[in-house]
């Protein structure tokens, strides 16, 4: 379940709890929540089926605008992004980019170090928190 930038976690959680949990711990930090995308709902609207996969989209401009003036391009990347999704065995999982990975995918420099560090801290608790890690 490896790919390149993107952390993932087992949850004690069933696929659709995880998503409760991580949006209401997103809510509860003050971010903001920009969409909630129910990739099973759009496969089944099609006449498809998909495992439990759902994607949060949040953040806040204090975050993610020191990343953006250091290098746009990271702006495709922002806001940050979480999903959850059940694999074939019925555990639930919840994924993320690591926000290294994508200072490093836009050249970003070690002056927005804290910014990352800062994003990846709370990224990891959210993660934590919604997945029931202690």
């Amino acid at each position: 379940m490896a790919a390149d930038g993107l952390i993932t976690v087992r949850s004690s959680y069933a696929a659709k709890e995880t998503m409760e949990r991580l949006e209401a711990e997103v809510k509860a930090k003050g971010l903001t929540v920009f969409a909630r995308v129910d990739h099973t709902a759009g496969a089944a609207a099609v006449g498809l089926r998909l495992r439990p996969t759902d994607l949060l989209i949040f953040g806040n401009a204090k975050g993610g605008t020191p990343l953006m003036q250091a290098a746009q391009t990271i702006s495709i990347d922002l806001p940050l992004k979480a999903m959850v999704w059940q694999d074939e065995s019925g555990a639930a999982w919840l994924s993320y980019n690591d926000p290294a990975w994508l200072a490093k995918r836009h050249g970003l420099g070690s002056d927005v170090q804290p910014t990352v560090d800062a994003l990846s801290g709370a990224l990891r608790a959210l993660a934590k928190a919604a997945a029931g890690i202690p």
